[in-house]
C-alpha cells in the first residue's frame, strides 16, 4: 500500500501546467480546473488508517452530501443556527423559515449584525434539510411529517432574494402587512425595512399565500435608493448553483464569482469587490460596509497579488551583524521537545523551518545540516502513511465521515475540523522549505502532505469538499468547523489563513503542480487582502461603525465583528493574533505607515516586552527605515519570555535586518 501511494503521489510531480501571463498582462479568469481530485487522492487515502476520532452533530442535511464544515452556513446544518448570506440573514424554523435584513448596532467593541426574522414563512414543514452542496448557493428542503417534499428555500451570497420554489400545492403563512403594489407586486414594511414580494403562480390573501404545484413565491428587502418593481425581473430569476474562475497574473489576481439563474439576477458585492466599475441596483448597509447591487449573474473583481517568499534576502547585512545572528542561532539551535498536536506541533515545525532558512543565508552550514535533519526526522514521523497504525500521536488518519484528514492528539477542536487550514499550513511551509534545499523530501512527504494539502485545498469530490475553509464571496476561510454559533462562523488569525496557502504554493511548487500553484496563489492574495479591508486595516468611517472604538478588528464573524479574542482580553493579543507567525511572505502586512504605528499604538503603547511583543515590534518595522531600526533596537532587549514559541530571536532578528525600503 505505501508503494503505491508513493506511485501515485511521485505522479503528481507531473501535475498540469498554465502559461504565466507576461509582465503587465491582464489575465482572463479561466474554468476552474481539477486540484487535488478523486484521481489523485483515491489511493493516498487508502494506504492511511481510516477512523472517525469525533463523530460531527447529527446534521439537517440530504443523504449523500458531504458534511459542509467550515461553510458560511455550517451552523444551519449541524446545529440550526442562523446563517448570514449578505445582505440577508436566514434561519430555519420549526415549520419553515425566516429571514430578514439585520439591524446594525455598533458598540465600543462589537458591530452587531444578527439574525432579524422580519420575514417568516410557515409552509407547515415538519422538518427541513440542505439538498445542496454548493459553497456559495444554498437550497433547503422543507418536508412533511412523512418525508415528503413540500417545497425548497433557495438562498446565495450576494442575493438579496429569497425563493421558495413549490413541490406541490402549498399554503404558505407570511407576516401581516403585505399590501398590492400593481403587477403581482406586494410590499410591507417590517422593523422599519421595507420588503417586496411576488412569484409565479402565486395569490395573495392577507396573510396567506396559496402556491401552485410549480409556483415560486421570492422575497427581498428593498435597497436603498431604489424602488421595488425595478427588481422584480431578478427576483424571478431563481439561483441554482454558482461557479468560479480565476486568473493568476503577474501583479493581479482576478476573480469571477458566476451564479446560475434562469435569467439576469442582481448580486451585491462587497467593498473589497468594487474594482469593476460602478453598479446602479441601489445598496445595502452592512457589518462589512456598505454593499453595492449589481445587475447581472456574475461578480468579477481584482486583488493585488501576494507572493509567497521560501526565504528572507540577508544579502545586506554587514559583518558584525552576520556575526551576531550566528551567535545567536547556536542558541536558538538547541530546540525544545516537539510538541504532539496539530497546532503547536505545527508551528515548532516552521520555527526550526525558518531557522533553517537563516541558517542556509548566513552560510552555517553545519547549523542549516543539523536543524534540517532534526526537521526531516519530525516530518518524517508525521508523514508516514502508516503511523496512526503504530501510535497515537504524531500522524493522521482519513475521516471518511468527515471527510478529511485529522492529526490524532487534536488540539482547539481540531477532531471537529476546526482551523485545519491554520494547522495544516504550519506542516507545508516547513515541509516546502525543506523541500527547496533537499529535493528527495518530496517523494518522501507527498503521500500524506498531499492529502493534508487536500483537506484545506481540493476542489471537490468524494473524499473531500470542495475548498473547505475557503470562501470565494468573502474571499477569506472561515474556522470553524461546525459552527455551533448564533452568529454565524468565524475567523480569527487570518495571518495564519495566509501561511496556510503560502505554504500550499510552496509545496505546490516543489511538487511541480502548477494548478495546485495557481490556486494557491489565488486563495493566498484574496486572503491576504481580505486582512487588510476587514482586520488590520478596515475602513471604518461609515455610519455603521459610529460608536466602535478601536482601530482593528481581531474576530470576524458572518453576523457581527468583535474588537475580541478567544483567549485573551489583551490590547496585544487583538493585534498580534492577526500577524503571527511573520514568514518572509508577512510583508503584504505593510502600507499606510500612520495605519501601522496607530495599530500598534493602541496595541502595546510603547511595552513590547508582553505577549505577541515580538511579533508587534516585527510589524512595527514596516512603517518605515527608523520604525526598523527601533524595532531592532526592541527586538534585541525582548525578555525570553516575550518570545512566542513559533518564533526564535534568531529568526525575529533576522526578518528585521532583511526588511528593505
Amino acid at each position: 500500500m505505501r508503494f503505491t501511494g508513493l506511485l501515485l503521489a511521485l505522479a503528481l510531480l507531473t501535475g498540469c501546467s498554465v502559461a504565466a501571463p507576461a509582465p503587465g498582462e491582464t489575465p482572463s479568469p479561466s474554468p476552474e480546473v481539477s486540484v487535488l481530485g478523486d484521481d489523485q487522492v483515491s489511493e493516498l487515502v487508502a494506504a492511511v488508517p481510516q477512523r472517525t476520532p469525533k463523530a460531527l452533530p447529527d446534521a439537517k442535511l440530504a443523504d449523500g452530501l458531504t458534511p459542509p464544515t467550515n461553510r458560511w452556513y455550517s451552523g444551519l446544518v449541524f446545529s440550526g443556527q442562523p446563517v448570514f448570506p449578505l445582505p440577508l440573514s436566514f434561519a430555519l424554523t420549526d415549520t419553515g423559515f425566516a429571514f430578514g435584513l439585520p439591524l446594525l448596532k455598533p458598540t465600543q467593541t462589537t458591530v452587531f449584525g444578527g439574525f432579524a426574522a422580519d420575514v417568516t414563512m410557515d409552509v407547515g414543514a415538519a422538518s427541513s434539510v440542505v439538498t445542496s452542496d454548493d459553497p456559495s448557493v444554498v437550497t433547503t428542503e422543507q418536508r412533511d411529517a412523512a418525508g415528503a417534499a413540500i417545497g425548497r428555500a433557495t438562498i446565495a451570497q450576494g442575493s438579496p432574494f429569497v425563493s421558495w420554489a413549490a413541490a406541490r400545492a402549498a399554503t404558505v403563512t407570511i407576516p401581516a402587512g403585505f399590501e398590492p403594489a400593481g403587477e403581482g407586486l406586494y410590499l410591507a414594511t417590517i422593523n422599519g425595512t421595507r420588503y417586496a414580494l411576488t412569484g409565479t403562480g402565486v395569490k395573495v390573501s392577507g396573510a396567506s399565500v396559496e402556491v401552485a404545484g410549480d409556483g415560486t413565491l421570492v422575497t427581498w428587502p428593498v435597497p436603498e435608493g431604489r424602488e421595488p418593481a425595478e427588481l422584480v425581473a431578478a427576483a424571478l430569476a431563481t439561483v441554482t448553483g454558482s461557479s468560479i474562475s480565476y486568473a493568476v497574473g503577474e501583479d493581479t489576481v482576478t476573480t469571477t464569482l458566476s451564479y446560475a439563474a434562469s435569467a439576469a439576477t442582481a448580486i451585491a458585492r462587497m467593498p473589497h469587490q468594487a474594482s469593476a466599475g460602478e453598479c446602479g441596483l441601489g445598496t445595502y448597509p452592512s457589518i462589512y460596509g456598505t454593499l453595492q447591487l449589481c445587475e447581472g449573474s456574475a461578480l468579477t473583481w481584482d486583488t493585488p497579488r501576494t507572493r509567497a517568499l521560501p526565504a528572507l534576502d540577508l544579502s545586506g547585512l554587514d559583518g558584525a551583524q552576520r556575526a551576531s545572528l550566528t551567535e545567536q542561532l547556536k542558541a536558538d539551535a538547541k530546540l525544545p521537545d516537539f510538541p504532539a498536536d496539530t497546532y503547536f506541533g505545527g508551528k515548532a515545525l516552521q520555527r526550526v523551518a525558518m531557522l533553517v532558512m537563516v541558517a542556509d543565508q548566513l552560510g552555517d552550514e553545519e547549523s542549516a545540516d543539523e536543524l534540517a535533519a532534526r526537521l526531516d526526522e519530525q516530518l518524517t514521523k508525521w508523514l508516514d502513511p502508516e503511523g496512526c497504525a503504530e501510535r497515537e500521536a504524531f500522524c493522521f488518519v482519513y475521516d471518511p465521515a468527515g471527510k478529511g484528514m485529522i492529526g490524532l492528539t487534536p488540539s482547539f477542536g481540531s477532531d471537529e475540523y476546526n482551523d485545519h487550514h491554520f494547522h495544516y499550513g504550519y506542516f507545508l511551509y516547513a515541509a516546502g522549505v525543506l523541500a527547496a534545499r533537499d529535493t528527495s523530501a518530496v517523494s518522501r512527504y507527498a503521500p500524506v502532505l498531499n492529502l493534508l494539502a487536500a483537506d484545506i485545498a481540493s476542489s471537490g469530490g468524494k473524499f473531500f469538499p470542495k475548498r473547505r475553509a475557503f470562501d470565494v464571496y468573502a474571499s477569506h476561510s472561515w474556522a470553524s468547523g461546525t459552527a455551533p454559533f448564533a452568529d454565524g462562523n468565524n475567523q480569527e488569525s487570518i495571518s495564519e489563513a495566509v501561511n496556510a496557502y503560502a505554504g500550499l504554493n510552496l509545496w505546490a511548487q516543489a511538487v511541480g503542480d502548477q494548478a495546485l500553484a495557481d490556486e494557491a496563489s489565488w486563495m493566498l492574495s484574496a486572503e491576504a487582502d481580505a486582512s487588510g479591508h476587514y482586520w488590520t486595516n478596515p475602513d471604518l468611517s461609515g455610519p455603521e461603525f459610529a460608536g466602535f472604538g478601536h482601530q482593528i478588528v481581531a474576530l470576524n464573524w458572518g453576523g457581527k465583528r468583535d474588537y475580541a479574542t478567544w483567549f485573551s482580553p489583551e490590547p496585544a493579543a487583538m493585534l498580534g493574533i492577526l500577524l503571527l507567525p511573520m514568514t518572509p511572505t508577512s510583508t503584504y502586512l505593510g502600507g499606510d505607515p500612520e495605519r501601522i504605528r496607530a495599530n500598534v499604538a493602541e496595541a502595546v503603547g510603547t511595552n513590547f516586552d508582553q505577549k505577541f511583543g515580538d511579533y508587534i515590534a516585527m510589524y512595527a518595522a514596516l512603517a518605515g527605515p527608523e520604525d526598523r531600526d527601533r524595532a531592532l533596537a526592541t527586538a534585541e532587549k525582548l525578555s525570553d519570555e516575550t518570545i512566542d514559541d513559533g518564533m526564535s530571536r534568531t529568526y525575529l532578528l533576522a526578518w528585521l535586518h532583511s526588511l528593505k525600503f
